[in-house]
């Protein structure tokens, strides 16, 4: 998670779920077991800042609520050595141009000549 929050120089809420057998319905038939018990995922959210500092360590003790009070300017402050759409942009030298036209999801190439795999020579 501190990678992503690095990376996109973002504040990362990660929500990760908390389960145990006893929480699953009674058909389920996990490979921990049947104890009601069993924890099955064991949560672990956490809040990161866009530097990479773990305001809210994650947690493996049960279920909880994790909050944090959050400063946004800590995302400007991030943007100073990594911008990755913003100050960077060379609109001289780079250029996105979006195609809109109708696109086949697969398409399929004839199958090579027979021998010609790797032949490079040529006569004359």
């Amino acid at each position: 998670m501190r990678t992503i929050a690095i990376e996109g120089r973002c504040f990362v809420l990660s929500a990760c779920q908390y389960f145990t057998r006893g929480d699953a319905p009674t058909d389920y038939a996990p490979i921990q077991g049947d104890d009601p018990a069993t924890v099955l995922i064991r949560g672990g959210s956490c809040i990161i800042d866009p530097l990479g500092n773990i305001l809210v360590e994650p947690d493996f003790s049960g279920e909880m609520i994790r909050i944090a009070e959050i400063d946004r300017r800590v995302i400007a402050r991030g943007k100073y050595d990594l911008d990755v759409v913003g100050h960077y942009a060379r609109p001289d030298v780079f250029k996105l141009s979006v195609d809109t036209g109708k696109k086949d999801a697969v398409s399929f190439e004839p199958p090579p000549v027979a021998g010609s795999e790797g032949n490079d020579t040529c006569s004359a």
